[in-house]
């Protein structure tokens, strides 16, 4: 479900009442490890956080108008999502995260190329969570995004 809301604050009020605390709980999450240099923004009808324009203006190149994407939080019909750009392009990350995540008591992993989908709100591992957003610098982040590009 894409939210048509044009800030966070009004993404958060337009939340079922079952999806305000856990969005609330993972927004503050991420913001209390998000490396420098990244900005919370509405993107994708979702909380998003990105690489502003002022550090790279060539934006993302599905569409240079906009920033360049790193991770989306967002409340789906039957799931929460967390969508992480860093999972989908490095594979030393997404196998370091499945490796923790199977350590954490909250049932099996439910994920595509760079999504995971909570479907329990009580089973989002917030401080695993805390600590994949912490392992990667905008720096970090811009150096892979640009060597991925040179593939395409």
């Amino acid at each position: 479900m894409i939210s048509d809301a044009t800030t966070v604050e009004a993404y958060l009020a337009a939340l079922l009442e079952e999806r305000k605390a856990p969005i609330e709980k993972l927004r503050q999450t991420i913001l209390e490890n998000l490396p420098e240099g990244f900005e919370e923004v509405i993107g994708y009808g979702m909380i998003g956080y990105v690489v502003p324009k002022r550090i790279f203006p060539q934006g993302y190149h599905c569409n240079p108008k906009l920033p360049l994407p790193y991770i989306n939080i967002g409340s789906q019909k039957n799931h929460i999502s967390l969508h992480h750009m860093g999972l989908y392009g490095s594979t030393k990350l997404l196998d370091w995260f499945i490796a923790e995540y199977n350590k954490q008591d909250v049932g099996k992993l439910d994920m595509g190329k760079g999504c995971v989908r909570f479907k329990k709100a009580e089973n989002i591992p917030y401080k695993l969570i805390g600590e994949l957003v912490k392992r990667v610098s905008v720096k970090d982040y811009i150096e892979h995004y640009e060597k991925a590009l040179k593939r395409l």
